[in-house]
């Protein structure tokens, strides 16, 4: 079957045409345009990840739940991992936000990416927990196998690329890093090329659905040791996550990061600025929908009141927020705030109360209520 012809097919080209969109900066000067301005004044660009990867799916979910004709247009964009995402939604004009994980920032401020990119760099929501994958050959017992072989870690300035180089070093495990693109690296992994493929995505992730325990392949367990648990969260993968890998009952512990909806921080009375705020309001006030099916289950983790230390929230984000928990909502924003009394009571450092609030997210997430 052609590729035009796939559900998968339609959402590359229309992932390439926000693509080209964004690129062109809208259409040439001179050229004809039926509907004005209208249509570019609601049109907003979202970056995303590659076609495998949980980013799209949220992208694209967006796109169909807060699609209103000219009002309001989503157009959802590949990307090229967290840290070509900060780039491009910083200097790039067709991209108004875009999904990010929470460690980029100050992987961003460590390296001297951009000057002031804390300042540039707002966020609207913290979204979902992204789960760390080592999928690696049947040779393969534990991580610690791992020291002198070659792992693969996604390309440069991806996410995964990122997040796995600071974990084995957390780890003190010396692999020797392959940058191939993750599809290429699996092909490579079930021929015994490679010894294992690192993976950053939410679960469960479509690279890895359909594979069966007959392929030889499994994933390891990260150990959680202190200084991981500093910066990343606890979390695990199950059967239902992956039947064809993990048995019924069995678990795999591993950790995962914040994904982050990132924004420009647009001075106020832009048109820039007015479009994102337009956006924000439609997000928040349909957040609803997006817990239904068929969208994607990591929406269910989502708590819109949940915030990310080292990044500031988009200002009409904030007082959507602000005003929505005056009047008694929105979801989890109550449930916040008495949460943040309990812990200032009790003297529980900021960053520890973090990690507390969201492991109860995700006990709460995976709640039969």
């Amino acid at each position: 079957m052609g590729i035009a012809t796939t559900t998968g097919g339609r959402l590359v080209r229309k992932l390439l045409l926000g693509l080209l969109l964004a690129v062109a900066g809208g259409l040439p000067a001179g050229a004809a345009d039926p509907r004005g301005t209208s249509a570019n004044g609601g049109t907003v660009g979202v970056v995303s990840g590659g076609v495998e990867g949980t980013y799209v799916r949220i992208a694209s979910d967006l796109a169909s739940v807060l699609d209103d004709g000219d009002a309001l247009r989503i157009l959802p964009m590949l990307g090229k991992g967290s840290v070509q995402n900060l780039k491009d939604i910083a200097l790039l004009r067709g991209i108004d936000v875009g999904i990010v994980q929470s460690d980029v920032l100050a992987y961003a401020k460590r390296e001297r990416l951009l000057p002031n990119i804390d300042r540039r760099i707002n966020y609207i929501a913290k979204l979902y927990n992204e789960e760390f994958h080592i999928l690696a050959g049947p040779d393969v017992k534990s991580i610690g196998d791992l020291a002198g072989k070659a792992v693969n870690v996604d390309v440069q300035g991806s996410g995964t690329h990122m997040t796995a180089t600071l974990i084995f070093d957390m780890l003190g495990i010396r692999v020797r890093p392959e940058t191939t693109d993750q599809t290429v690296a699996l092909d490579r992994l079930r021929k015994g090329e490679i010894a294992a493929m690192a993976y950053v995505a939410g679960k469960p992730t479509r690279l890895f659905r359909d594979l069966k325990a007959g392929d030889g392949l499994h994933f390891l367990p990260v150990p959680l040791s202190a200084e991981l648990l500093d910066t990343y969260l606890p979390s695990r993968l199950t059967s239902a996550d992956y039947e064809g890998l993990i048995k019924p009952g069995e678990e795999v512990e591993t950790v995962a990061v914040g994904a982050v909806m990132a924004v420009y921080g647009w001075e106020r009375n832009t048109d820039r600025h007015r479009k994102v705020a337009r956006f924000v309001d439609a997000f928040f006030g349909r957040f609803d929908e997006f817990l239904k099916a068929p969208r994607h289950p990591k929406w269910k983790e989502v708590n819109l009141a949940a915030t990310i230390p080292g990044w500031t929230r988009f200002e009409p984000a904030e007082a959507w927020l602000r005003q929505a928990s005056a009047a008694g909502g929105p979801q989890g924003a109550a449930v916040k705030q008495e949460f943040e009394t309990f812990v200032s009571q009790r003297g529980i450092p900021p960053q520890q109360a973090e990690k507390l609030f969201e492991q109860f997210l995700l006990w709460q997430a995976r709640s039969p209520q």
